[in-house]
């Protein structure tokens, strides 16, 4: 489009997309085809945890809004930052506001109150369809905020947020470290000889899931496994969005999210 180049922020989705550990995978299958029916249609079942999706209100808020009640125009679609921290952090890490702060400062950017924020940690070059793919890495190994994140998210009244792995929250601050004991004892080792407490202690039942529990309450929502053309649009402020179903009664939802260069 004239004076617009739109950068796809999304991954690829199908039948092979590994889902979050213990939710259903996706299904695809011809209900008709061209041979019997003159005609080709498809049935898809899966979870909206699929893929690039958002984490609506409901997800963790039985009387939250649904996917369809979200405005289009301020929210879904707004200005924002997308900031590249992944030369800052690694497995396991911790991230804070002062990380996406020195990113900002270093790269003359200001993140505003009511921005969009996307973070780059780099772990998208561990999903299913890169070169490098591993399930493990993507899913349990990416950093992750703490609370001190989600507060500064609430003081500057962050609309979104998104990130390119496989979730918002650090790993070992949800149900993976029960899923994986073997990768929860590395983890913990870390969070020892790094930040010089057991994760225990540093994740506790108070901030459980931060990101999701803490957060969802103040419509600060997130999307996950973000990819696509990342890597082209680091350290920028753009015009961003998330296209979700216009899903009544959904309490997430597949998208797609793009970021917008005003040529």
């Amino acid at each position: 489009m004239a004076g617009i180049k739109v950068y796809d922020l999304t991954q690829k989705i199908g039948i092979t997309t590994p889902p979050w550990p213990g939710y259903e995978p996706m299904k695809l299958w011809y209900f008709k085809r061209m041979m019997l029916q003159k005609v080709n249609g498809q049935i898809v079942q899966t979870s909206m945890h699929n893929g690039t999706h958002l984490d609506g209100q409901r997800h963790f808020m039985t009387g939250g809004r649904d996917i369809a009640s979200l405005p289009l125009d301020g929210y879904l679609f707004h200005e924002g930052v997308i900031l590249d921290i992944s030369k800052e952090v690694g497995d396991f890490d911790i991230y804070t506001p002062e990380t996406l702060l020195k990113v900002a400062k270093e790269n003359d950017l200001e993140i505003k109150k009511g921005d969009i924020i996307i973070i780059n940690t780099g772990y998208h070059k561990y999903a299913w369809d890169q070169p490098e793919a591993n399930e493990n890495k993507y899913y349990y190994f990416h950093p992750g905020p703490d609370q001190r994140f989600a507060d500064w998210l609430k003081e500057m009244e962050i609309k979104w947020v998104g990130v390119d792995c496989g979730s918002a929250d650090h790993p070992m601050n949800t149900i993976l470290r029960e899923y994986r004991p073997e990768f929860a004892a590395m983890a913990d080792k870390h969070f020892r000889e790094k930040y010089g407490k057991p994760l225990d202690e540093y994740f506790d039942d108070k901030t459980y899931q931060l990101m999701h529990i803490d957060l969802f309450p103040h419509l600060i929502l997130h999307a996950e496994n973000l990819g696509g053309e990342i890597d082209k649009v680091l350290n920028r402020r753009m015009y961003i969005g998330i296209f979700p179903w216009r899903l009544v009664d959904g309490e997430s939802s597949i998208a797609r999210v793009a970021a917008f260069e005003i040529e």
